[in-house]
């Protein structure tokens, strides 16, 4: 008997079986006492590795070669900082009627997120884009967000965030800033490792996140916040999210149009700029919102796998116009090879 197989067009991310295997456990046995606290100094290390290795990954030479592409990359920023942002707090006015007041900070925070790396770049690839593009602009969208995204949250969720206070501040510099600077300072000296070592690291990587994750949730349920949701507004909450998906994919495929961009570039920027990285997102909230990190992710998780599943089936959709369709740029991009489904599926 054949084993079932799930749908090439459903890509169900196995990484959020994984995060979601990690919330069960959280639920069932959360940190408690000593073990929440060596939990937290865990998590703590695990969230300045992990922009440690962001730093030392990013290419600065790959990312001075794409700023001839400055348009592009003011548009996918703009996106991800300005109308994501814009949106997120016009749906304030869903409070209390569909969202709470914790479901919208975690709505808003999603809002504020960077943009992801990988997943923009296969489905760029996929769909015959400019895969060069969409790799500069996950790039500075990750760079970017290293300083605009807990900016942002402290401006614009005030106290839930932690506000301006100096020790949420020095969080941002010690957990966040410095080690990504540092990834960037030895890049020359341990590039060429990690760049040996990508299969294992990726563990690392998702490992790490599963531990922020885990006393995220522990946290969480020490502190009670899951009494606030019900399924009623979870369901709300999903259809808000789908609502906001939709809403950015056309605003990032037409305003390009009417911006003048060609096709191959409005692939790349409805790819990076209606997207938000789940593993960028993570460390961020657990500094940013300490025991309320939890319920504050929540927005993000759903978000997450919505997006791939819609834009996976977008970029077959979009690979399959006419090929006078593409242009002069995307004609340049043919031999670059598109990859395998799965790899769309990646977590950040």
């Amino acid at each position: 008997m054949r084993r079932p197989q799930i749908p090439a067009w459903l890509p169900v991310d196995p990484y959020i079986l994984a995060l979601v295997g990690t919330v069960a456990l959280a639920a069932l046995l959360p940190a408690r006492g000593t073990a929440a606290t060596v939990a937290e100094a865990a998590a703590t290390g695990a969230v300045a590795l992990l922009f440690f290795l962001y730093g030392a990954r990013l290419s600065t030479r790959e990312a001075l070669d794409g700023l001839r592409h400055w348009r592009l990359h003011l548009t996918v920023l703009a996106c991800t900082f300005v109308l994501f942002p814009v949106l997120g707090l016009a749906a304030g006015a869903l409070v209390p009627t569909l969202l709470t007041d914790p479901l919208h900070n975690g709505l808003l925070f999603l809002c504020l997120v960077p943009s992801t790396i990988q997943s923009s770049i296969a489905f760029t690839s996929i769909a015959r884009g400019n895969v060069p593009a969409a790799i500069c602009a996950g790039s500075f969208s990750s760079l970017a967000g290293i300083l605009l995204t807990p900016l942002l949250a402290a401006a614009l969720l005030g106290g839930s965030a932690g506000g301006f206070s100096a020790d949420s501040l020095l969080k941002i510099v010690l957990q966040l800033l410095l080690p990504f600077l540092l990834g960037q300072v030895l890049r020359p000296w341990v590039g060429g490792f990690l760049v040996r070592r990508k299969r294992v690291l990726g563990y690392v990587d998702r490992g790490s996140i599963l531990l922020v994750v885990y006393t995220a949730f522990s946290a969480g349920m020490a502190a009670g916040v899951w009494r606030q949701v019900s399924p009623a507004r979870l369901g709300a909450l999903m259809l808000v999210e789908a609502v906001l998906l939709t809403v950015m994919l056309l605003l990032t495929w037409y305003g390009a149009k009417r911006l003048g961009f060609d096709r191959a570039d409005r692939i790349a920027i409805q790819f990076a700029g209606s997207k938000k990285s789940l593993a960028a997102g993570l460390p961020m909230a657990s500094v940013l919102f300490g025991a309320q990190a939890s319920l504050a992710v929540l927005p993000l998780m759903l978000f997450h796998q919505m997006q791939l599943m819609v834009c996976a089936v977008l970029a077959r959709r979009r690979a399959r116009d006419p090929e006078d369709s593409d242009g002069p740029a995307a004609a340049q991009l043919q031999p670059r090879r598109a990859p395998q489904a799965a790899d769309a599926a990646t977590v950040r």
